[in-house]
């Protein structure tokens, strides 16, 4: 059998690591593959299984499995079982995991541009973001990550945002004044949305979230209806606002130097499957958030309020500031770039 390895270490040094717990031997380069090696691959991310995004890597790692004869393993590990926020990125540089899926808010630290994406009704559709993507904005972002060592394989779906709290309906701007909501780590552009708005942001890890809104050390958190039906944080809150103000994605990421030790063919496989699964995960986020919005609506545990659009045009006045600390932190080009495709639209 060829020499093995964890994550990108030195061979030897990954030889010692393998006799340690938790550490999950891969093929080092293609010069060490052997028809009869398995190829152990980690996928690490922070939502439960039942959202579009843990749906997709299990699917993922299910035909990864089949296509390849069994020759590559795709281990999935969710609700940060593995690694936490924060944690994944530098652990994909690492070579200790070898796929992530971040939002784009939680790699807005490293790249600030990509905090376009946390812009407050930025995008009218999910089409829009698609096109913005796969066009000159996404290549822009994509460079970005290369040129630190990263490389993009897909760009999932998670959907629109919405607004839930336990104190109070928010209908205006002003009714946000005083409330405590949880923010993303590393987003200081959802920090300066929550400002505007007159609410106080706390940052927290995603695994904190319900424990914090059960204690009430926050007052309401903004999320897609399958994060926030997913996670139960509906049974904690009393009030949602329907207010789409904000997009979530995620960047399928890998480790360049790794991806390229991969043996061509399985590169061919991982490329095909990821395209194929893409697509069913974007129509899966769609009917997932429309499920599991229908099922929040049960029992009268919310009460649910849907933004008319003179409420939408208030809380967009509202955000105007956001748009200017964007450009005072990152420049006028992105936003110049989404501006020419809202035209094109």
């Amino acid at each position: 059998m060829g020499h093995v390895r964890c994550g990108l270490l030195p061979v030897a040094v990954a030889l010692l690591a393998l006799t340690l717990p938790g550490c999950v031997p891969r093929v080092a380069d293609n010069e060490q593959v052997s028809p009869g090696e398995t190829i152990v691959l980690r996928f690490s991310h922070v939502v439960a299984d039942n959202t579009p995004k843990g749906w997709a890597a299990r699917r993922f790692a299910a035909l990864v499995h089949e296509r390849t004869g069994g020759r590559v393993e795709v281990q999935v590990f969710p609700n940060s079982t593995l690694y936490k926020d924060g944690e994944e990125i530098d652990a994909l540089r690492a070579g200790a995991v070898h796929f992530i899926a971040p939002t784009t808010s939680k790699i807005s630290q490293m790249f600030p541009e990509w905090q376009l994406f946390d812009l407050p009704y930025a995008f009218e559709s999910v089409e829009q973001v698609h096109r913005a993507v796969d066009g000159a904005l996404g290549e822009r972002l994509y460079r970005q990550l290369e040129a630190q060592g990263m490389k993009a394989l897909a760009f999932w779906d998670n959907g629109f945002k919405q607004m839930t709290n336990s104190v109070r309906p928010l209908v205006w701007p002003g009714d946000f004044r005083g409330l405590r909501f949880r923010v993303q780590i590393n987003s200081p552009l959802l920090e300066a949305q929550f400002r505007a708005l007159g609410a106080e942001p706390r940052p927290l890890l995603f695994n904190e979230v319900y424990a914090a809104l059960a204690a009430s050390t926050v007052d309401g958190q903004e999320n897609t209806m399958s994060n926030t039906y997913s996670q139960g944080f509906y049974k904690v809150q009393r009030y949602m606002t329907v207010s789409n103000h904000g997009y979530m994605g995620y960047v399928v990421l890998t480790n360049a130097a790794f991806w390229e030790s991969l043996p061509p063919d399985i590169r061919r496989v991982l490329e095909e499957t990821m395209a194929e699964v893409t697509r069913l995960e974007r129509e899966k986020a769609l009917a997932m958030n429309r499920r599991d919005f229908e099922e929040m609506k049960k029992g009268n545990r919310l009460a649910i309020h849907l933004q008319t659009e003179e409420e939408r045009a208030s809380w967009r006045r509202a955000l105007e500031p956001v748009y200017r600390e964007f450009v005072a932190r990152v420049g006028s080009e992105p936003l110049a770039l989404l501006e020419e495709l809202r035209r094109s639209s």
